[in-house]
């Protein structure tokens, strides 16, 4: 049962958090204007639950392959070419037609034409109809969309089909000028969007994740409190064998001095030991029990080569305010963003992933966390999402940060990158993620199961 509760804990932990995360994606691409025409739980695979919204247009589903997901925003992918608009003019024309009619009617190669069609499908300018057997060769099909009196389809806010010049899909709508028409298209995909906005756009995804890891903390934090020093001259614990049970200090004794200077707090207590360590020699200590003043020799090796005495202060329960609570929260932050930058430095990367967990040491922490109690998972899962977001935001394609960097690039230099640079960057990115991956895997078997 171990092994499936850690399957159940760490696939709702993550679905949840990925989901979360898309759906920053998805609302950012939304209030920028931009089509979006799938959100999925899971990888991509012909094997899914789907269903589309009438209002976005959006086909949101699940997948079996649930180690991610994924929101399709269109235009995110080639851009076309010269031809694009007479495609798309001929489409819009026809109503439905094939790959080769285009093809002959344009005087094109058959190839180039499925290449455009694929970038129309891509910002969900025409319907994808699959391919169709023609003889010995297959032909892409593809038809118009349904389409309001300004041209508005199912993808674009404010589109209305009851009114008067609605047409549906497949029916013909010709263009009275195929490149205005067509930029009317891309002005409504990412491709179309300007810097800020597909900034905006890809940055959303981990700002959400981040966002809410630091209110869950919070809430978490002033729900169930933590113990804290109380300050007082108590001993709350005492080691065992240690120095201090070996001069017969107890929990519940008030330390008064240390080789008679008088202490009234811990701090004090603190202040007086760190004296006592830095010139090592046994001591007297004077403690009150029961009312009762005694005192007592703490034997302190002068080698130093004892550092502790082994008490423990007083604790208190506390409930911090939502300020001090916030400070809890920017603490974990600070933490697991340094850990992600040192990851990418490459002095201290065998060192921070030597501490990474893959999603099997995930699934079994997370299950460790749900028996410990509901306020355990939520802090769990608040620290993953924060991990999740801050992970994403390094800049290694295909993660967002990557994108982001490739979107500074080409602002920089006041035009796009190259396929082939982007492929390049791509696939070095990959293989970079593929060796934490494994690497993350073979901590977490050592870790989790060889031991």
């Amino acid at each position: 049962m171990g092994a499936v509760s850690a399957l159940f804990w760490g696939l709702l932990i993550l679905s949840i958090l990925v989901t979360v995360h898309e759906a920053g994606h998805f609302l950012a691409a939304r209030a920028c204007g931009m089509r979006v025409t799938e959100f999925y739980l899971g990888m991509p695979s012909r094997f899914h639950l789907a269903k589309k919204s009438k209002k976005y247009g959006t086909e949101f589903g699940v997948t079996p392959l649930l180690l991610g997901g994924y929101t399709r925003i269109c235009g995110m992918e080639n851009a076309g070419d010269e031809r694009l608009s007479e495609v798309f003019a001929y489409v819009q024309k026809q109503g439905r037609c094939d790959s080769s009619q285009i093809a002959s009617a344009l005087s094109v190669d058959e190839e180039e034409v499925e290449a455009n069609l694929n970038v129309l499908f891509d910002w969900a300018a025409l319907r994808d109809c699959g391919m169709l057997e023609q003889g010995e060769k297959s032909v892409l099909v593809a038809s118009t969309l349904a389409r309001d009196p300004f041209m508005l389809t199912e993808y674009d806010r404010g589109h209305n089909f009851e009114l008067k010049g609605s047409t549906a899909e497949g029916e013909a709508r010709p263009l009275v000028d195929a490149k205005t028409a067509l930029e009317f298209e891309r002005a409504r995909t990412y491709d179309g969007k300007g810097f800020f906005k597909r900034f905006f756009c890809l940055i959303a995804g981990p700002a959400v994740n981040i966002v809410l890891a630091f209110l869950v903390v919070v809430g978490v934090s002033m729900a169930t409190g933590f113990e804290v020093a109380s300050g007082t001259n108590e001993i709350g614990a005492v080691t065992s064998d240690s120095l201090a049970q070996k001069a017969g200090l107890e929990a519940g004794d008030k330390i008064t001095a240390i080789n008679d200077t008088a202490v009234q707090n811990w701090a004090e207590i603190v202040d007086s030991l760190d004296k006592e360590f830095k010139d090592p020699h046994p001591f007297e200590l004077s403690y009150e029990r029961a009312g009762k003043l005694q005192k007592t020799t703490i034997n302190l090796p002068s080698d130093g080569s004892v550092k502790l005495i082994g008490i423990a202060a007083k604790t208190t329960h506390a409930y911090p305010n939502f300020f001090e609570a916030s400070h809890i929260a920017w603490s974990y932050a600070q933490i697991i963003a340094g850990s992600a930058v040192r990851l990418i430095m490459p002095q201290h990367t065998v060192e921070v992933l030597s501490q990474s967990s893959s999603v099997v040491g995930i699934s079994v922490m997370a299950s460790e966390a749900a028996h410990s109690g509901i306020h355990s998972l939520l802090m769990f899962a608040a620290l993953i999402s924060m991990s999740l977001g801050f992970m994403n935001l390094l800049p290694i394609p295909p993660l967002d940060g990557g994108k982001i960097l490739i979107e500074m690039i080409q602002a920089s230099i006041k035009r796009p990158m190259s396929l082939k640079a982007k492929a390049v960057l791509s696939y070095i990115g990959l293989a970079l993620l593929l060796a934490l991956f494994v690497f993350a895997v073979g901590n977490d078997v050592l870790h989790f199961i060889v031991r």
